[in-house]
């Protein structure tokens, strides 16, 4: 008989325990966090060439390039071309290694602004940006002349470099 009501005692009480674990709940704890990035003011430039085509002595050249910009938006920018080889804006030379061709870089094709650094009647193209998916391409004319190419030019490939700076 003992036994018998040892083994009731046993069964009810596992019975007791199965019934408890069935009903119990799981906690759930949660902690937030931030996440945070800085932007500062920046903006990338890059430059597409310009070919002014084949000069033979008589005729006036003139192409068309871009400068494309991306800046942050809301950042004001300045975007300046150099001399390249030239020691002054108002007439760029390019060369061939002997002789040198006079041009000239303008904002548009009316070339009635030298493009340089904002310095001895140069003008920058300015603007303010509007994020990094957006880019602005700025148009950048050459013009070469006949009329102030009339020195001894040879035969050969001239060329000049330029650099396109962005200040901002």
């Amino acid at each position: 008989m003992f036994r018998n009501s040892l083994q009731l005692a046993i069964a009810g009480t596992l019975a007791m325990t199965a019934g408890m674990v069935g009903t119990a709940q799981a906690a759930t704890k949660t902690a937030s966090f931030n996440v945070t990035a800085t932007v500062a003011n920046n903006c990338v430039i890059s430059a597409n060439p310009l070919a002014l085509g084949a000069f033979d002595g008589t005729n006036d050249l003139a192409a068309t390039s871009t400068v494309v910009v991306r800046c942050t938006n809301g950042t004001a920018y300045n975007v300046e071309l150099s001399r390249g080889a030239s020691s002054s804006f108002a007439a760029r030379t390019m060369s061939n290694g002997t002789d040198q061709l006079v041009y000239n870089l303008f904002t548009d094709t009316t070339y009635t602004n030298i493009w340089g650094d904002g310095s001895t009647g140069t003008v920058r193209v300015s603007g303010t940006g509007t994020g990094f998916a957006a880019n602005r391409n700025i148009t950048v004319a050459g013009r070469l002349q006949a009329s102030a190419n009339t020195g001894p030019v040879g035969s050969g490939n001239y060329t000049d470099t330029i650099v396109a700076s962005i200040v901002y």
